[in-house]
């Protein structure tokens, strides 16, 4: 089985391309800094883990996602590799995500752009228009 759990925060805003025949595919690429554990000598260490997501979860990452915001994420592990342009091998270790879930509330803090943040209520829901809920 191949199924991956991680909680952390964004190293940055999610990057997104756009790919497939006519560029109708969404992808977002972010990283996620992941705490250790255990600390060494008294302080904490992160894993920096390489995501990608596609389509609507690729959409929702670009509306709500933000550099410091942390989330949860469930997907699989996928490793591959390619050669560069001076024909070395590269291997590369992506987590292909399948779902998001916010893992703050709303004064949990951490992002650098907190405008989706500051459109809460006080009981935490954000309000928007018709159509723009980001979930079935």
């Amino acid at each position: 089985m191949n199924r991956v759990i991680l909680m952390g925060r964004l190293t940055k805003n999610p990057e997104i391309k756009y790919a497939g025949k006519d560029n109708d595919m969404v992808v977002a690429r972010y990283t996620l800094a992941v705490n250790r554990r255990y600390k060494r000598d008294g302080e904490q260490e992160a894993d920096f883990i390489s995501c990608v997501t596609f389509g609507k979860s690729a959409e929702f990452a670009q509306k709500y996602l933000r550099k410091g915001i942390r989330i949860v994420i469930g997907g699989r592990i996928c490793t591959g590799s390619y050669k560069d342009k001076d024909g070395k091998t590269i291997y590369t270790t992506d987590v292909i995500v399948e779902e998001h879930e916010f893992a703050q509330n709303k004064d949990g803090g951490g992002g650098e752009d907190s405008s989706e943040t500051s459109k809460m209520d006080k009981d935490g829901f954000m309000e928007v228009e018709d159509g723009e809920i980001p979930f079935n």
